[in-house]
């Protein structure tokens, strides 16, 4: 009697268990909510170093810090799945600058409640924009969302931020932790669905 041998074929190892949706959606979301730190830390950051948000030239490099601590935070956290990390940081620095600088210049640089809700709902409307640019070979059509409902999220946050009772006064490019930690439950949905999407970063 001759003995068989069966070698496992490539599709069989491709049907090996992995690791269970609901604990992968878990450690996206738990990635991404750490990714608040993003928004004070790259708000204190381009106030350390360029001061108020009370000009252009202090909009223009204060929102250029911001956004690239934003993006990098950010892109650390959607990890392999998410976009590439430079696009991404540059995307988010580019958008967060213009944001800032229009945003500011439209509510002459008043930090009252309407005026940086005015500011946030421009802001996030360029960064959105900026992202999508990145976003739209894995999120197609889908994209074109993204910049305006990144745009009520920044308008949220500075409501949140202003009402919270932090000295907006300072005129700073991004609103706070409060405000910060409104904006990324609410853009949670975005890692969530990169990471249920292929990515060309993991083809080999």
């Amino acid at each position: 009697m001759s003995h068989l041998h069966t070698t496992p074929t490539p599709a069989t190892r491709r049907r090996a268990p992995g690791r269970p949706p609901g604990r992968t959606a878990a450690r996206t979301l738990g990635r991404w909510l750490v990714s608040f730190a993003g928004y004070p830390l790259g708000g204190f950051a381009a106030f350390l170093t360029t001061g108020r948000v009370d000009d252009p030239l202090a909009a223009l490099a204060g929102g250029l810090i911001t956004g690239a601590v934003l993006g990098g935070v950010q892109a650390w956290a959607m990890g392999p799945r998410g976009p590439r990390a430079l696009a991404w940081c540059l995307a988010t620095a580019v958008g967060m600058m213009a944001g800032v600088v229009a945003g500011a210049a439209l509510v002459d640089y008043r930090t009252d409640l309407g005026s940086l809700v005015v500011q946030g709902a421009v802001s996030g409307a360029l960064v959105g924009t900026a992202q999508a640019v990145v976003l739209a070979p894995r999120l197609r059509g889908l994209a074109l969302v993204w910049p305006i409902f990144l745009s009520g999220t920044f308008a949220v946050g500075w409501a949140v931020t202003t009402t919270a009772g932090i000295d907006v006064d300072k005129q700073f490019t991004l609103f706070g932790s409060s405000g910060a930690l409104v904006a990324t439950l609410l853009t949670a949905v975005l890692p969530l669905v990169l990471n249920s999407r292929p990515s060309s970063r993991l083809a080999s």
